[in-house]
């Protein structure tokens, strides 16, 4: 796929951040991700909870929501009032409408660990988002890349923000799952180009945004 001129200059910060310390930790998070997808329901729903969490709200505090609810048996044994009010004291924007969320993924995990793996990465995409409420293209592109999957893109608002600083595609103002595929298209071109996985790289444009190698 042609890159185009001014994109040359993300395919190149992209291929220098691989030369740097930094891929040490990358490394480091995909095979973790890795370890996740091998692993059971428990691992897989916490990681389904943090993608829900995170929408629309920071990723880290989302992350530290999910562990909390983990360890605090709250995320498999409780009710959704009692996720809600862990929520709203752990400062959610929207604490509610997510307790409800992981409830429903909660009766759903099984289901997702059985079925997921058998199917191809834009498959199980659609699925994800027809059969989890609270799960659109972003979220079940984050879940399947923590999962172990190396194929999809998410587009969140820090990626977004550096396709259009970098010329790869300007911004939208709604993200159809249409504007998706083809915003997915436009990064897919930068990132072979640079030699890479699309998790591989969502590592990298976090690290570029946020200084730090997150999930």
């Amino acid at each position: 796929m042609e890159i185009v001129p001014s994109a040359v200059d993300l395919v190149r910060e992209l291929i220098r951040l691989r030369g740097t310390s930094v891929a040490e930790r990358v490394e480091e998070r995909l095979r973790e991700f890795e370890r996740i997808g091998r692993s059971g329901e428990r691992a897989w729903m916490r990681e389904l909870a943090f993608c829900l969490l995170a929408a629309n709200f920071s990723g880290v505090a989302a992350y530290e929501m999910a562990v909390g609810l983990d360890e605090s048996s709250l995320l498999w044994e409780g009710e959704e009032g009692e996720i809600e009010a862990f929520l709203r004291r752990a400062g959610h924007r929207f604490p509610a409408a997510r307790a409800g969320f992981i409830v429903g993924a909660r009766e759903r995990i099984g289901w997702v660990r059985r079925v997921i793996p058998r199917l191809p990465s834009g498959e199980a995409r659609d699925v994800l988002r027809r059969e989890i409420r609270g799960i659109g293209m972003k979220e079940a592109s984050h879940f399947l890349r923590n999962v172990g999957r190396r194929d999809l893109a998410i587009l969140d608002r820090h990626v977004l923000s550096l396709m259009e600083e970098y010329g790869v595609a300007r911004r939208p103002r709604s993200l159809t799952r249409r504007r998706y595929l083809e915003l997915e298209g436009a990064l897919r071109g930068v990132v072979e180009a640079a030699g890479m996985s699309m998790a591989e790289a969502d590592l990298y444009l976090w690290y570029m945004r946020k200084g730090f190698v997150f999930r």
